[in-house]
């Protein structure tokens, strides 16, 4: 297997899709909807669809109804970025390598492109519905968002940003800052790979959610080690904002070496839950070794 032409063509295929379920530009609120195309049509690593789509096939999906999570999940994520830009939170000027929401559209218009992404994620996932073709079908979509809502809420997503923002700029110990990685990136991640698997019929998702767990906190270590040693042109956004934020990371908290050490550490029990599962995992295999490793 040629590990970049599958990534490359996955990855396109994740685009189409989101693109397919992207809302027309038109009527009165025609500007907060550009806003939102602007932010998912950026680009980016489309990790999260992906790594739904590649779970659902992993467990034997062969149809189009994990489309409407894979387009809903990206949306979830832009949305959460969107935020984190916005002068309350980050203030960064670029994301994906273009200018971010809330310099181009304005302030306002950033905080309600981000709202309107998040609802209009389950807009698109309760399409899926529509593509059920039985009973069977209709209870696994029903799963799937709950997952979705779930690990997006306070709970989740929602709840690991908020911790961070209200101790923005504070020291923090190791619980603290696990607390919020888990959720603030890791949940969406979990929820990418469950949905996935649950849309093909999967029923066993313990071993799911550690898994995306695990692959989370690689992700977002690796994500503190590229902040300190990353290109801004090769990353396509900011480097260096959390030392202007004053935020505790992992390579703050532990130095750099650890912090290495760790995404393998946390990338191997991944790999090793992933061994466990049917279907060919060759293509998710080498995409969490390239997660850890990867320079953007």
């Amino acid at each position: 297997m040629n590990f970049k032409e599958e990534l490359e063509k996955r990855t396109c295929r994740a685009e189409q899709v989101i693109r397919k379920y992207l809302p027309a530009e038109e009527g009165f609120s025609k500007n907060l909807i550009k806003a939102m195309n602007y932010s998912m049509e950026a680009g980016g690593k489309r990790l999260r669809p992906v790594f739904l789509g590649e779970m659902y096939h992993i467990f034997g999906g062969q149809e189009e109804l994990a489309e409407p999570f894979m387009a809903a999940i990206e949306m979830i994520h832009t949305h959460s970025l969107i935020h984190d830009d916005l002068p309350a939170i980050d203030n960064d000027e670029y994301r994906r390598g273009k200018k971010t929401t809330h310099i181009v559209f304005g302030e306002s218009a950033a905080i309600l492109a981000g709202d309107a992404l998040l609802n209009y994620a389950y807009e698109t996932a309760l399409k899926g519905f529509s593509l059920a073709k039985n009973s069977r079908e209709m209870e696994r979509t029903a799963k799937a968002l709950q997952i979705l809502a779930e690990k997006t809420g306070i709970r989740g997503m929602l709840g690991g940003q908020s911790v961070d923002v209200e101790n923005d700029g504070r020291p923090l110990k190791r619980e603290l800052l696990d607390y919020i990685y888990v959720n603030k990136t890791s949940a969406l991640i979990e929820a990418s790979l469950m949905a996935g698997a649950v849309l093909a019929g999967a029923e066993e998702l313990k071993e799911i959610e550690t898994m995306g767990r695990y692959i989370g906190l690689a992700f977002q270590i690796q994500d503190d080690i590229l902040d300190v040693t990353g290109d801004q042109e090769e990353l396509g956004k900011s480097v260096g904002s959390d030392e202007k934020n004053h935020k505790t990371t992992y390579v703050t908290l532990e130095g750099m070496e650890k912090a290495g050490q760790e995404v393998e550490r946390l990338t191997g029990e991944a790999l090793e839950l992933l061994s466990g599962f049917p279907g060919d995992k060759e293509f998710l295999r080498e995409l969490f070794l390239f997660l850890c490793t990867r320079r953007k």
